[in-house]
């Protein structure tokens, strides 16, 4: 879903333009055509996020409202994440079970680990995506959500990745 990707580009481009509450309704939509073609945990999370910030947009009058949507997908996620340490299997243990459906005991250590990481980004993230919506003009509000963001996303899924194949090798190398 796209528009949920370019979400901030977008708030920034029609606020002004077009009522908060339209943007928010556009957000909502968007969540729901997510949630009706995938029906996961995660397109729940992204739909009861985007439900919040219509009623609290649509409530509060203001465009505002409109910058909390990265903050609460990243509480959405951290929720997500962590419950997933709770109650395992972990999320990325899940993830890495669609293409090796049995792994070694050191293979679900290490997705536990990674899941870890994972929760602790999205508090980082989100305590930045927290910071621009509060003390932030528009410009750099956008600039951190609908791009910087998703940049250290990349960066620390690649960075992920890179060490999850020396370990592969290590591991394959002793075996």
């Amino acid at each position: 879903m796209l528009t949920l990707i370019l979400y901030p580009l977008l708030v920034f481009t029609l606020i002004g333009h077009i009522n908060a509450s339209w943007l928010a309704g556009l957000l909502l939509l968007a969540a729901t055509i997510k949630l009706l073609w995938q029906r996961s945990a995660m397109a729940w999370a992204v739909w009861l996020c985007a439900l919040l910030i219509t009623c609290a947009t649509v409530w509060g009058g203001t465009e505002r409202t409109l910058r909390y949507y990265p903050v609460a997908m990243n509480s959405a996620m951290l929720i997500l994440f962590a419950a997933s340490l709770k109650f395992p299997p972990s999320i990325v243990e899940r993830i890495a079970r669609l293409r090796e459906p049995e792994l070694p005991a050191t293979a679900i250590a290490y997705t536990r680990t990674v899941t870890q990481v994972w929760c602790l980004f999205f508090i980082i993230n989100g305590s930045i995506a927290l910071a621009t919506a509060l003390w932030a003009s528009h410009a750099v509000w956008a600039a951190y959500n609908g791009f910087i963001a998703y940049v250290l996303m990349a960066l620390l899924g690649g960075c992920e990745w890179l060490i999850r194949q020396r370990i592969r090798a290590k591991h394959l190398q002793s075996a």
